[in-house]
C-alpha cells in the first residue's frame, strides 16, 4: 500500500511504535511511564515582569489540575520554570532545559524578541515551542518556525478586532488619532496595522511617537496630545507602561477618548477604576461567562484569591493544548504533534463559544477576541470589575480568518 492511503497522522504514531519496538521495549516503557517533563520561560522582572507572575500562577494550576486528575495516560506532567529576563538569557536557558533536563516543549514568553530565540533554539533540537505571550506579526512571518505555534493572538487580530469595535462606535472613518507605540517590535506591528486600518477606513493621524521601553514620564506627550487635540489617543503600549501613561494621563486632566491595540487586564488593575478608561482588545477576560470559564476563573480565584488576568488564561491554554495533543497522539513525538495541530479538523475549547484552531500556514491559533471598556469609577463593583466586556470578536457570522487580513510580518515558508 502506498503511504499516500493511510493516514498520515497514523502512520506516524504507528512507525514510532515499530521503531520503539525495535529499540528494545523494556527502556522504553521506562521512559513512557516517567513523568512529561515541560519547560517555562517567562519575564518574570521587568516591565512585563507583573504579566510573568500571572503565567507562573496559571501553569502551576494548570500541571496541578491534570495530575490531580491522573495525569496524560497514566504520567504525571512536570514543569520547569525560569525567569527568561532578556533574549540571550531566554536562549541560553532554553538550550539547557532541552540538553540537560530534556523537555519534551518549552512553553510561556512574552517578549517577541525572547520569543525568537526560543523558538530558534527550539528548531535546532526540533522540539516544541508553544509562544503564549509575544504578539508579533514576523513570528508568524518572515520568522515562523516549523517547531513555534501562538496561542497568544498577533498583532494584527488585536488592531482588526478592536478597529471593528472603534468602527462600530464611530471612531475611525472622518477621525483624526494621536498614536504613541512602544519602540520595539511589538509597538512596531501595532503602528503599521493601525495605519493600514487608518487607511482602509479613512481616518487619519494627528500625531504619533515611539516610546522607549524604559520610558516612565510621559508629560512631554500629554502636552502634545492636548495641542493636537484628536478624536482618539490609541496607545500600543506595553506592560507596565500602559499603567504609568493612565495614571498620567488622569493627572493632567485630559478627556480625549482612549483606547489602543494590544492590553492586558493587569494594566487595568493596577491603574485602579479611578484611572483606567477608554476601550481596549483583550484576547481573554474573567468576564466572559462560557461554563469552561467560569470553572477556569472559580479555580484560580480559590487558590491565589484573586481573579486571573488574560495572560494566565494563555499560559493555562498552553499546557491544556499540549496535553490534548499528547492523549489524541498517544505520545510525545514532535513530528505526530505538529501534524495534529495542523489537521483542519483539529479543535480546541478555549473557554469562548467558538472552538479555536491553528491556521496551518502561521501556526497561529485563530480564535475569538474580545473589546473591554473601562466603567466609570463610581460604577465599578469591586477592583476587579472595572470594565464591561463586548461580545466575541469577529461577529458569529465571520469566519475567524478575518482576524489576520493584512498582517505585515512577512510570508512564513518554514524554511529554518
Amino acid at each position: 500500500m502506498s503511504l499516500s492511503g493511510i493516514d498520515r497522522r497514523r502512520f506516524l504514531l504507528t512507525s514510532g511504535a515499530l521503531a520503539a519496538g525495535a529499540l528494545g521495549a523494556p527502556s522504553i516503557l521506562r521512559a513512557q511511564d516517567g513523568p512529561i517533563v515541560l519547560g517555562h520561560l517567562t519575564p518574570r522582572t521587568g516591565f512585563l515582569g507583573p504579566l510573568g507572575e500571572y503565567a507562573v500562577m496559571a501553569v502551576d494550576l494548570a500541571v496541578e489540575e491534570i495530575n490531580a486528575a491522573g495525569g496524560i495516560d497514566g504520567r504525571q506532567l512536570q514543569i520547569l520554570k525560569e525567569d527568561s529576563v532578556n533574549p540571550q538569557t531566554a536562549s541560553t536557558k532554553a538550550e539547557r532545559m532541552i540538553e540537560r533536563d530534556n523537555v519534551m516543549a518549552i512553553v510561556g514568553e512574552i517578549s517577541s524578541a525572547s520569543a525568537l530565540t526560543i523558538a530558534q533554539t527550539a528548531e535546532r533540537a526540533k522540539r516544541l515551542f508553544i509562544n503564549t505571550g509575544a504578539n508579533s506579526d514576523t513570528l508568524r512571518g518572515s520568522d515562523c518556525k516549523r517547531h513555534m505555534f501562538h496561542v497568544e493572538t498577533q498583532n494584527v487580530m488585536y488592531v482588526n478586532a478592536e478597529g471593528q469595535h472603534l468602527l462600530q462606535n464611530g471612531l475611525v472613518e472622518g477621525k483624526r488619532w494621536y498614536l504613541l507605540s512602544a519602540d520595539y517590535a511589538f509597538g512596531h506591528d501595532l503602528s503599521k496595522g493601525a495605519h493600514a486600518f487608518l487607511g482602509r477606513h479613512g481616518g487619519e493621524l494627528a500625531g504619533e511617537d515611539l516610546i522607549p521601553t524604559d520610558a516612565t514620564d510621559f508629560s512631554s506627550f500629554m502636552l502634545k496630545i492636548r495641542d493636537a487635540k484628536p478624536d482618539l489617543v490609541a496607545l500600543n503600549l506595553a506592560g507596565t507602561q500602559i499603567t504609568s501613561f493612565l495614571k498620567q494621563y488622569g493627572e493632567f486632566g485630559l478627556e480625549f477618548p482612549l483606547g489602543g491595540f494590544g492590553f492586558d487586564t493587569a494594566s487595568a488593575w493596577a491603574a485602579g477604576a479611578e484611572n483606567f478608561r477608554g476601550t481596549w482588545p483583550c484576547v481573554w477576560n474573567h468576564q466572559i461567562q462560557t461554563e469552561k470559564s467560569r470553572a477556569f476563573v472559580k479555580a484560580f480565584t480559590a487558590k491565589y484569591g484573586k481573579p486571573p488576568e488574560n495572560q494566565a488564561w494563555g499560559d493555562y491554554m498552553a499546557i491544556q493544548i499540549l496535553a490534548q495533543a499528547i492523549r489524541d497522539t498517544k505520545g510525545t513525538d514532535p513530528a505526530a504533534i505538529i501534524d495534529y495541530f495542523e489537521d483542519p479538523a483539529t479543535k480546541f475549547d478555549m473557554m469562548k463559544t467558538r472552538d479555536g484552531y491553528f491556521h496551518p500556514e502561521s501556526h497561529q491559533l485563530l480564535q475569538e477576541i474580545y473589546a473591554i471598556t473601562a466603567l466609570p469609577s463610581g460604577e465599578a463593583a469591586n477592583q476587579w470589575d472595572i470594565f464591561t466586556t463586548s461580545g466575541p470578536l469577529p461577529q458569529p457570522d465571520q469566519p475567524l480568518e478575518t482576524l489576520i487580513a493584512d498582517a505585515v510580518g512577512g510570508t512564513c515558508s518554514f524554511s529554518s
